[in-house]
């Protein structure tokens, strides 16, 4: 796993997470690349939560987030933190530009969180599997429970020729999962 360098970070924020009770499950694989997939994604909590962990266990995870979060202090901020602005409307070239900066490093994870915003939808956004595909990397499930304010780690999942059938599994592996404010849709 890519690691971050802040030690004094890193320990305020593990200081911060285990005082509000929350707690990581699971073991992050050795992996150089791969797509990181966080859901249920049902409040903006998620994000001040997955990233007070990424920072409390070093872990040096990009992530995308919708453009509209990174204007003045907030997004300087997210983009010190890993953040790559996504202009959500212009999907397919994102896909591209994600699978070959993942191609051409030696060691990347780039978060994504699959429903593409914090309403309940009736399906996923399928750029993770494709950016995944296209890099030929894992995709590693990552989940939110927040009814034992658990952040837990699923085991790798590799991109089959079926997105559907792909996609379905990987939601299925996120029944059990509570977020903030709903499960998985």
């Amino acid at each position: 796993m890519p690691q971050l360098r802040s030690h004094a970070g890193r320990r305020l924020a593990r200081w911060f997470v285990t005082r509000c009770g929350w707690k990581l499950r699971g073991e992050f694989p050795d992996v150089a690349r791969l797509v990181l997939i966080a859901a249920p994604h049902s409040s903006w909590w998620d994000g001040v939560w997955g990233l007070l962990i990424k920072i409390a266990i070093g872990a040096d995870v990009s992530f995308m987030a919708k453009r509209e979060l990174f204007v003045g202090p907030l997004g300087w901020v997210l983009r010190k933190l890993g953040g790559i602005p996504i202009e959500r409307s212009a999907t397919h070239g994102v896909v591209e530009q994600m699978a070959e900066r993942l191609r051409s490093s030696e060691r990347l994870w780039i978060g994504v969180a699959p429903e593409g915003t914090r309403k309940p939808v009736k399906q996923w956004r399928s750029g993770f599997w494709h950016i995944a595909r296209a890099a030929n990397v894992p995709i590693l499930p990552v989940y939110f429970h927040y009814p034992e304010r658990t952040i837990g780690i699923g085991p790798l999942f590799q991109t089959s020729d079926d997105l559907h059938a792909d996609l379905e599994r990987l939601r299925d592996f996120y029944v059990p999962w509570k977020g903030r404010n709903r499960g998985i849709a």
